[in-house]
């Protein structure tokens, strides 16, 4: 009940003070001027808190840039001028210049669209993985670890290797004998390197 009451009085004020605006022996609102009536330099919390802190002082500097209701002079010209400029285009004139600007417009906006499309795509790209990782994975321990590799041998790399061509079977009968044997000894029993694998001599069958 309370906020019934409370509530009907709010109403009953606000339709008297729209019958008093709206009566005809009441001056427009927008014809009268305002006055400052206290202007101080000192720092005034009241006002810093109505302006939620952009006003910090109402004194003689701010009251004409805060009170003003008509633009500045050079401001006004420019307007009378741009006026008279606009009465003096023909309607198809106008009407073509507006053309053209919402042409003009079109065009910037639609590259504009396209650049960032080509940006987020181009963004899209550069983000996207280009590689496996478990394949990677599997590569690296393959390479260094051996894991996963088979132990068959390969087929004809227990026979012997032809005469005829030295250089070749060299190559080829240590591509095929490649082992892993330590390196104690003397010097004259290491067998000939080739790219640092060792190869077994060119008579002997290769080992696995």
């Amino acid at each position: 009940p309370s906020v019934l009451d409370s509530f009907a009085l709010l109403s009953g004020q606000l339709n008297t003070l729209n019958k008093v605006l709206k009566h005809e022996k009441t001056p427009l609102l927008r014809n009268q001027v305002i006055i400052p009536l206290v202007l101080s330099p000192d720092r005034d919390e009241e006002i810093m808190r109505q302006t939620e802190g952009r006003v910090p002082v109402f004194s003689h500097e701010v009251v004409p840039d805060h009170l003003r209701t008509k633009p500045d002079p050079e401001v006004e010209e420019q307007e009378k001028q741009l006026i008279t400029d606009a009465a003096r285009i023909s309607p198809d004139a106008a009407q073509k210049q507006i053309q053209s600007l919402n042409k003009m417009c079109s065009n910037l906006l639609e590259k504009i669209s396209k650049e960032e499309r080509e940006s987020e795509s181009g963004g899209l790209r550069q983000n996207k993985q280009t590689f496996n990782p478990a394949d990677t994975n599997a590569l690296v321990a393959a390479v260094a670890f051996g894991k996963g590799l088979s132990n068959r041998r390969p087929p004809g790399s227990g026979a012997p290797v032809q005469s005829g061509q030295p250089g070749a079977g060299a190559i080829i009968a240590g591509a095929s004998g490649m082992q892993q044997v330590p390196m104690t000894g003397a010097p004259a029993q290491q067998q000939p390197m080739l790219a640092g694998v060792q190869m077994a001599p060119a008579g002997q069958p290769g080992k696995v």
